[in-house]
């Protein structure tokens, strides 16, 4: 007979184990815009995305901070299309159906930046679009790789993970940031997988403990991962040119910005964050 705490272990590696797949597969379908959500979820520890500026939260589950990303694997890169999350400085609501928000510098992007590359591989995106990147660390003893599934493996279906986060301008200037410079390449560093660079002047980056995100969960349909965050508060342009030439090969097999989950409001589901 299998004792309930074997039984625990395999039903956590079964539910990782979907996740995992399912978080490789083609984009989720968002929840329905206007559709009523019902009641906030029960049981869950707290969610992402959030207002970074707003730091009260009620949820109780007890989660330890990942480590620092230097002492982790980085196992994803991907991005979406408008910021996640919300700060003083990307507060524009987006148009349309559309969750998340744009950088406020965006009404102010010049005509050169906002013309049409001459050509574009990320699927979706153009200039005059706000971005959130997201670098997905993990603590298992991994390669990056496509989908979060990356971030898992057979003997380590329960790992610490961390997402550095950076909200973009995309703009058409090649003056402005190089993303290719923010990519893997094959970076190690003292052991462990790392980007090549993540920006480190956009202000001093705002942690605490949410999930995953995406389209797919709602305040009524939780994720049921915990992520250590780590948000950096301002906005930069990054050049679409740099962006296209990264869709077209890296690692990842990323081509086109994901949707954005709805900013997560209900206290009970939102972990405090402390000054730092």
């Amino acid at each position: 007979m299998i004792s309930s705490k074997w039984m625990h272990k395999i039903s956590l590696t079964a539910v990782l184990t979907a996740f995992a797949a399912a978080a490789m597969a083609a984009d989720p379908p968002a929840a329905k815009p206007g559709a009523v959500e019902g009641p906030a979820c029960e049981g869950f520890g707290p969610q992402t995305p959030r207002d970074i500026d707003a730091r009260v939260g009620s949820n109780k589950r007890a989660i330890a901070m990942a480590p620092d990303y230097k002492q982790m694997n980085l196992c994803n890169i991907h991005f979406h299309t408008q910021a996640e999350h919300k700060a003083k400085a990307f507060s524009l609501v987006s148009g349309g159906d559309s969750a998340g928000f744009q950088c406020n510098e965006t009404p102010k992007l010049s005509k050169a930046e906002l013309a049409a590359p001459a050509a574009n591989n990320c699927k979706g995106l153009k200039p005059g679009d706000t971005i959130e990147v997201h670098w997905v660390h993990s603590s298992c003893d991994v390669k990056p790789g496509k989908g979060l599934g990356s971030c898992l493996s057979a003997s380590c279906a329960n790992p610490d993970l961390r997402v550095e986060s950076q909200v973009f301008m995309v703009v058409n200037d090649k003056k402005a940031l190089d993303f290719t410079k923010m990519g893997y390449g094959g970076n190690v560093v003292n052991g462990f997988h790392q980007a090549k660079a993540i920006p480190s002047n956009t202000g001093k980056p705002v942690q605490f403990i949410g999930s995953t995100t995406g389209p797919q969960y709602t305040e009524a349909t939780c994720s049921p991962l915990q992520v250590t965050w780590s948000v950096r508060p301002s906005c930069a342009k990054v050049d679409i040119n740099s962006l296209s030439e990264w869709c077209k090969s890296n690692e990842f097999a990323e081509d086109h910005p994901h949707g954005v989950r709805k900013l997560v409001t209900t206290a009970k589901l939102l972990a405090p964050i402390n000054s730092n």
